[in-house]
């Protein structure tokens, strides 16, 4: 039977809501398919119809993801206002919540040390999300009086991002939530004194 294309476009959303959490919870070589097409309630049939293999559905789980934290972060934004807005997306990204729910949290943290073993096709679609979250964010925080550039938003991201990994690596729950703790008092200290600005280092740009 004929599917309409209404329900083949709520198909493909399913399929990549599914195979984004999974991925996210497991890993994407931990992930099956037959997890997925489970986990979206289809048959095989039906994820293959939308997407040809495991590498199509998990660029496009990257894409979702990664599309997904910049909303979380915007609503940060009309929720807090410009002012404090960096406050609240570090407390939220680096708080207890975020670390005990992968499958729905930062994707760059849950998957990226398994991303660099990933074939090329998926690299280039999380490289290219990547800057697009990255720039995203410093356009963000950015106001009149002080610029949050490119690479205060990458030293920034990148910190959050391991320390969110290594308090999920550790088997230490007192040490995960210091990870967490210290982090977060750390880069809050590094703003006040830095004028907003996360890092003091040169441009790697030529000028």
């Amino acid at each position: 039977m004929k599917v309409s294309r209404e329900k083949a476009t709520e198909n493909r959303r399913r399929i990549v809501h599914a195979a984004s959490r999974l991925f996210r919870e497991r890993g994407i070589e931990g992930t099956g398919v037959d997890s997925i097409s489970a986990a979206a309630d289809l048959t095989h049939g039906a994820m293959y119809s939308q997407f040809g293999s495991k590498e199509a559905i998990a660029v496009e789980a990257l894409r979702s993801a990664l599309a997904g934290s910049r909303r979380v972060w915007l609503r940060q934004l009309e929720k807090r206002g410009r002012k404090t807005a960096l406050t609240a997306i570090v407390q939220g990204y680096l708080s207890a919540l975020h670390r005990d729910e992968p499958g729905t949290g930062c994707l760059v943290a849950a998957l990226g040390a398994e991303i660099s073993r990933q074939p090329r096709g998926v690299r280039d679609a999380f490289t290219a999300e990547f800057k697009e979250a990255l720039m995203f964010l410093s356009e963000l925080l950015a106001d009149d009086e002080n610029e949050f550039n490119g690479d205060d938003t990458l030293a920034l991201f990148a910190t959050m991002a391991g320390a969110l990994m290594l308090s999920r690596a550790v088997s230490d729950r007192e040490l995960s939530d210091r990870i967490l703790t210290v982090t977060t008092a750390w880069i809050d200290r590094a703003v006040k004194a830095g004028d907003r600005r996360i890092t003091r280092v040169p441009s790697a740009r030529a000028e």
